[in-house]
């Protein structure tokens, strides 16, 4: 119980010289940190828990292969969900496809909630995609996302499903925070219009 306090009380940045030390017990404690993560990220963005348990698992053998040359520069977050992202690029080439969205667009209006705007408060991204989350179907959510562009895809995936922050998202997409904030709004709005949740505010 001790040794497993020590390591999620450790700052990351000494996990990760542990790491790049040959530590086991580091390692462990930063697959314990960032696989829940990878995993949701990569399920939203392929829709099949199956593969996105395959492809986690790819990463994490990417990042034991590629932890001793990384160079800190303040968080392991975005290096790992670019990795992440990656591995999600080559899954796509190797299937040859795209994934197609599920829902059919005949049918789209008949699944649109009554009054959910009224009970969405919009708050800011993170907030917001949580809230939408906790009335509809996470598949829901995932199939209007397939909708977006790519980028939007990348920056709801990293912000909503990875849960990073806009600066760490934009690390991980080697974008700008600005182009990120920019991205996220025109998604987010894109979402609530498709899934029937009227305008989004975001700051």
């Amino acid at each position: 119980m001790s040794d497993d306090r020590t390591e999620t009380t450790s700052g990351e940045e000494e996990l990760v010289q542990r790491a790049q030390s040959g530590d086991s017990r580091a390692l462990g404690a930063l697959y314990r940190r960032y696989v829940d993560r990878v995993y949701s990220f990569i399920e939203f963005r392929v829709r099949e828990p199956s593969v996105a348990e395959d492809l986690t698992q790819e990463v994490f053998v990417q990042v034991l292969r590629g932890i001793g040359a990384m160079q800190w520069q303040g968080a392991l977050g975005p290096w790992i969900l670019r990795i992440a992202r990656n591995a999600v690029v080559d899954h796509w080439r190797r299937a040859g496809r795209r994934p197609e969205s599920a829902l059919v667009s005949g049918r789209r209006s008949e699944e649109k909630g009554d009054g959910l705007l009224e009970r969405i408060p919009a708050p800011g991204v993170a907030a917001e995609l949580e809230a939408v989350e906790a009335f509809l179907d996470r598949r829901r959510i995932m199939e209007a996302a397939a909708r977006l562009t790519e980028l939007q895809q990348q920056v709801v995936a990293l912000r909503f499903a990875a849960g990073l922050s806009v600066r760490e998202t934009a690390a991980a997409m080697g974008r700008s925070e600005g182009a990120v904030k920019n991205l996220q709004h025109h998604a987010l709005r894109a979402l609530r219009r498709d899934l029937g949740l009227g305008k989004v505010t975001v700051d």
